[in-house]
């Protein structure tokens, strides 16, 4: 395989990306759209790029992806697209009468200038939206960012758009998800409810990239955030934005439009992050913990406890979002593993700070990288000089793992060979039980594999 011609010698890169760790900013937004109960999400460009983020997505979450385009030609981008986009939205609520289309832009639509606000107003002008339907967009250019920064545009977007202020506020608390599984923004709720706490969620792909089979086809499943809610978030007395990359921009929109209070938070991912959340959703509502959620960390801790002597001091290399590989590295950090190389092709200082805050003490060796050099290239070179007893990571991935012979927990976007991650949540405490089983598995699986018949144990 071509992976097996990386060289070992690593040399400085300025300008060249090969095999990034990240993908482009409309497949972010796209998601973060299919969030909102009966949206549509729709590419502003070519019909080729809205081809690749559906089928991206269809096949991370093996569900039908529905999106328009306003499949550019050449004209198009000589000339602009506004015929294009006043035409699309006009046949978007005539033949699929949704409740909200959200525009993302492209790289083409970008370079060539085109004024989305001017756009969608135009179509409110000339009669195309009609009442009680909407129109929000985001500016996501595929040549900057990452799959991260996109979805912080349109859940920035969604506060934008529907976001008021309130003379009043309610006890309610607004909760802005990060990039997870529709099964884990479903244990989030989960958890606000075990605890009494009257929240809105939002993005809330549960419902909707989960939704059960019923034997009948649905544009717009029940899932979803309501337009009716989102507008109710200025009332809301506190924000809690989970994953920083994905939410902070949002969570400043709202205090700057209705004076909602916010707070930063890791994604609950792990002991320690889902520690620090539970006690933050208690200090926040006024409520206590209940009796199941202790019991659900007492399990989780039991099983560490347990299995200790086999995390113990393994070696891991991880790639994928920030949001997602922070409080996975602290996780790893309680389980006693070495989590040494980690990259992520979204840009920002945050997260080479923050890792190196968590783990510059604890772990030899060490290495951080952020940006468009932050490649799987570039992880494999530092493999290929020291190995790792275990890779975390999206499918990408796979490719090092056959070539290194070192077993790989497929975690992050996108996941195009497995199936699960959908629907079984890595957030929460019963969530960090899955993913300790998980890596557990996988070191075990590979214990068997290489021990000598005086070592193959039918007990571990």
């Amino acid at each position: 395989m071509l992976l097996r011609h990386t060289p070992t010698e690593i040399r400085d890169r300025k300008a060249l990306t090969i095999n990034p760790a990240k993908t482009c900013q409309p497949i972010g937004a796209m998601y973060a759209a299919l969030g909102i109960h009966g949206c549509i999400p729709h590419s502003h460009g070519s019909q080729g790029c809205c081809a690749y983020h559906r089928s991206t997505l269809t096949r991370h979450y093996k569900e039908p992806i529905i999106a328009g385009t306003s499949s550019f030609t050449e004209g198009s981008s000589v000339f602009g697209g506004q015929a294009n986009l006043l035409q699309a939205i006009n046949n978007l609520f005539s033949i699929y009468d949704p409740k909200v289309i959200a525009v993302h832009t492209t790289c083409l639509s970008e370079t060539i200038g085109d004024d989305i606000v001017q756009i969608t107003q135009k179509a409110r002008d000339d009669g195309k939206v009609p009442d009680g339907k909407y129109v929000i967009h985001a500016n996501t250019p595929s040549y900057v960012g990452s799959h991260v920064t996109g979805y912080a545009g349109m859940v920035k977007a969604m506060v934008k758009y529907f976001a008021q202020p309130a003379e009043v506020k309610t006890d309610s608390i607004n909760v802005i998800c990060g990039w997870v599984e529709p099964s884990d923004m479903r244990e989030v709720k989960r958890l606000l409810s075990l605890m009494g706490i009257d929240a809105i969620l939002f993005p809330d792909t549960s419902g909707v990239l989960d939704a059960p089979q019923t034997g009948t086809y649905s544009y717009y499943p029940k899932g979803g955030v309501r337009v009716e809610e989102l507008m109710k978030i200025g009332g809301a007395r506190k924000t809690l934005a989970l994953g920083g990359y994905a939410t902070e921009t949002a969570a400043r929109e709202l205090d700057g439009i209705a004076k909602v209070p916010f707070e930063i938070h890791d994604l609950p991912i792990g002991l320690s992050a889902t520690d620090r959340f539970v006690s933050t959703l208690a200090r926040v509502s006024g409520k206590e913990v209940p009796v199941e959620i202790e019991d659900e960390r007492g399990r989780l801790v039991d099983m560490i406890t347990d299995m200790q002597q086999y995390f113990h001091r393994k070696r891991v290399a991880l790639w994928g979002d920030p949001d997602q590989l922070v409080p996975l590295t602290e996780f790893l950090l309680d389980l006693d593993m070495q989590p040494v190389y980690l990259v992520t092709g979204t840009p920002g200082k945050f997260f080479e700070k923050r890792i190196w805050e968590l783990a510059g003490d604890l772990v030899p060796g060490l290495r951080v990288k952020a940006g468009a050099q932050a490649d799987m290239f570039l992880l494999h070179q530092w493999i290929k000089n020291e190995s790792v007893d275990l890779l975390i990571g999206n499918t990408y991935g796979k490719y090092i793992a056959r070539d290194e012979d070192i077993p790989l927990v497929r975690a992050g976007f996108p996941i195009l060979d497995r199936v699960g991650h959908g629907y079984f949540a890595t957030l929460g405490y019963t969530g960090a039980m899955r993913l300790a089983e998980r890596i557990l598995n996988a070191l075990l699986d590979r214990k068997d594999r290489d021990a000598p018949e005086e070592s193959f144990e039918l007990v571990m």
